[in-house]
């Protein structure tokens, strides 16, 4: 069973720029981050490891998202515990700024 509370390492890299955090699993920033926004793209991959990469990420950094699935959906659990339908688009951004 792969560990969730630390990022897996097979094809995955950190990288900071600017203040912002980039976790790319191959060729895609699954997760990227700074102090006001989350944006978690599964680049068209809606699989067990893209979703376990972001779980990784929020557990490891502390950002309290979740990514599920429920009947072949994908769900997002917001810092703000508001869980919002993934969509049909291949990006999420969720606000760090809690209301």
């Amino acid at each position: 069973m792969a560990q969730t509370n630390r990022i897996g390492r097979h094809m995955t890299t950190i990288e900071s720029i600017n203040g912002r955090i980039y976790v790319r699993y191959w060729d895609t920033d699954v997760v990227q981050f700074d102090n006001q926004w989350i944006t978690l793209d599964h680049g068209g991959y809606k699989t067990q490891t893209t979703k376990l990469r972001m779980n990784q990420t929020a557990s490891q950094f502390g950002l309290g998202f979740g990514v599920y699935q429920k009947n072949y959906k994908w769900f997002v659990t917001c810092p703000q515990g508001d869980v919002i339908p993934w969509g049909s688009g291949r990006r999420v951004t969720l606000s760090r700024i809690k209301q």
